[in-house]
């Protein structure tokens, strides 16, 4: 569907409360068809002639990256990815040309978008063939499909995420009564916030709340950037968000962080993004995934080895994507709050899964065996002389 690459200007959601029916439809809805108020922007990869490093690693991809005598590179590859910080390897990864580069003489074509359901959304329509996103739209995606729709062939980012409130706001208790805000229902950071909220005895519209109750919270989906505006004139009183929002509220808008995400986790490390395909498109073009691997690998490094040109060059293409560049305070808190990876932290996508089922996304916890492919990961890794990664259990590595 075309409209996930209108060149337009985005669309902003307005905050909506949801009732309890209202959930259920909207669940189904995450993949049911293309929202037209979640797309961003899109940008189109110049055509130019394959430079040498495109041509090497076009051809590594190819020798090494073929699951089926048949398959073949794409003519086109059609990416999606959030202007955060946190989709730091692919947001820098297409502006400096490392993934053009490496996917050799397919053309790269990006979309983006505000949450990871409307980008799932507009993989299992077709209208992308890969995408940049949270574990938790990848897992629901996998899940309404029967294990059909995608698979996860590389992680991109750990931690970066926190919930931000008022500084009147001192613990749970707090919180009854209260709005708070993400990025979009069934997101990665909406699953956090209800979990945690339930965890601390706090119900919401997916976790048996009613609105007037003692002990519910409101949570509204909306746009990162209205978000803030939201915060500023007092409208909500707090939001879970990837980082830059996170800081950018604390920053900008005076408010405080109340949970950092990374303190819920063993060894304080959790699944921000991962990289994803869809399983077609995968089978079909395993070389052309390879050589998008290698362009993420060969990003990450160049941000590990020079976080502070990174983080400059993060901040301005963040600016034009979105419209205007972040103070240096907050891109330096935001950037720190981040660790780029190609490891998808495998071993934690079930508790991830079962945090889905206890906040009300997932009405079940699902069978995530064969949702992930890191074959393609591991021949680019053991091409570099790096480890290989696990994948868990949960499928191909």
């Amino acid at each position: 569907m075309s409209i996930f690459r209108s060149t337009g200007s985005s669309t902003r959601l307005k905050p909506a409360r949801l009732t309890a029916g209202a959930l259920v439809a909207a669940l189904a809805a995450l993949i049911a068809a293309c929202s037209s108020s979640t797309t961003a922007s899109s940008t189109t990869a110049a055509d130019s002639s394959t430079s040498a490093a495109g041509t090497s690693a076009a051809a590594a991809g190819s020798s090494a990256g073929s699951t089926s005598g048949a398959a073949t590179g794409a003519d086109t590859l059609r990416l999606g990815y959030f202007p955060n910080v946190t989709h730091a390897s692919a947001v820098l990864g297409v502006a400096d040309g490392t993934f053009q580069n490496a996917l050799g003489g397919t053309k790269l074509e990006t979309t983006t978008f505000n949450a990871g359901p409307a980008a799932t959304e507009a993989l299992l329509s077709g209208a992308i063939d890969a995408a940049f996103i949270g574990p938790s739209p990848a897992i629901n995606a996998f899940a309404k499909s029967n294990g059909d729709a995608l698979r996860i062939v590389a992680g991109a980012t750990d931690n970066g995420a926190a919930l931000v409130v008022k500084t009147d706001i001192n613990g749970p208790a707090d919180l009854a009564g209260k709005t708070l805000a993400t990025p979009q229902l069934g997101g990665t950071q909406d699953v956090a916030l209800r979990k945690w909220l339930l965890d601390n005895g706090l119900k919401t519209q997916t976790t048996g709340g009613t609105q007037g109750d003692a002990d519910y919270v409101d949570i509204v989906s909306q746009d990162n950037a209205q978000t803030l505006n939201l915060f500023k004139t007092g409208d909500i009183d707090g939001a879970w968000l990837p980082e830059p929002w996170a800081s950018r509220l604390v920053l900008e808008a005076g408010a405080k962080t109340l949970v950092d995400e990374k303190t819920l986790w063993p060894d304080q490390k959790f699944q921000t993004t991962v990289l994803i395909s869809s399983r077609q498109f995968l089978q079909d073009h395993p070389e052309t995934i390879n050589a998008l691997i290698t362009g993420e690998i060969a990003e990450t490094e160049k941000i590990q080895a020079n976080p502070t040109q990174a983080q400059s060059d993060l901040n301005t293409t963040i600016g034009q994507l979105t419209g205007g560049t972040l103070a240096d305070t907050t891109i330096q808190a935001a950037f720190g709050n981040i660790e780029p990876t190609w490891d998808p932290l495998a071993s934690t996508l079930t508790d991830l899964a079962a945090n889905g089922v206890k906040a009300g996304t997932l009405t079940s916890a699902p069978d995530l065996n064969g949702i992930y492919d890191l074959r393609e990961l591991n021949k680019v890794l053991a091409a570099d002389g790096k480890p290989p990664v696990s994948a868990a259990g949960l499928g191909q590595e």
